[in-house]
C-alpha cells in the first residue's frame, strides 16, 4: 500500500511539473509579446518556444505528453466562453457581418493555399532527400 501511495504522489508531482511547464512557456510568451509589441498572442509565442525546445531535445517527456493529451481531449470546453461572447455581441455581428464573412472566406482560402504550398515544399524535399518517386 505504501508503494502505491508513493508512486501515486510521484506521478502527481510529475503531472503538476508538466502543467507548470506549459504555463511557464505561456507566461514567457506573454511577457515577450508585451515587451516586444509584436502583434502575436503570447500563448502562440510560448507554444512556438516550447515546440522549438522539444524539437531540439528530439523527444517529448511522457508526463508532458500526457498532460497535453488530457488538455486537448477537453479542448471543446474552451469554446464555451467564445460561444457566450458571440451570443453577447450578436447585435454587433449583425451590423458587421459583411466584414466578418469576408475575413472568414479570405482566411480560409489563405489557409488552404499555404497548406498546399507547404505540402508541395515537403514533397519536393522528400523527393530530393530520398531520390524516390514521390510526385510533387
Amino acid at each position: 500500500m505504501a508503494f502505491s501511495v508513493t508512486a501515486s504522489r510521484s506521478a502527481g508531482k510529475a503531472m503538476i511539473a508538466a502543467l507548470a511547464t506549459l504555463l511557464l512557456f505561456q507566461l514567457i510568451g506573454e511577457a515577450l509579446a508585451q515587451l516586444s509589441g509584436l502583434p502575436i498572442p503570447g500563448p502562440v509565442i510560448g507554444m512556438l518556444l516550447l515546440a522549438l525546445l522539444l524539437g531540439l531535445r528530439r523527444h517529448v517527456p511522457s508526463t508532458l505528453g500526457q498532460v497535453a493529451d488530457t488538455l486537448l481531449s477537453h479542448l471543446s470546453l474552451l469554446f464555451v466562453p467564445a460561444g457566450v461572447g458571440v451570443i453577447q455581441y450578436l447585435g454587433r455581428f449583425a451590423d458587421e457581418w459583411p466584414a466578418i464573412v469576408a475575413a472568414l472566406l479570405l482566411s480560409t482560402l489563405l489557409s488552404i493555399a499555404m497548406t498546399a504550398l507547404a505540402m508541395r515544399a515537403v514533397l519536393h524535399y522528400l523527393k530530393r532527400r530520398d531520390g524516390s518517386n514521390v510526385r510533387g
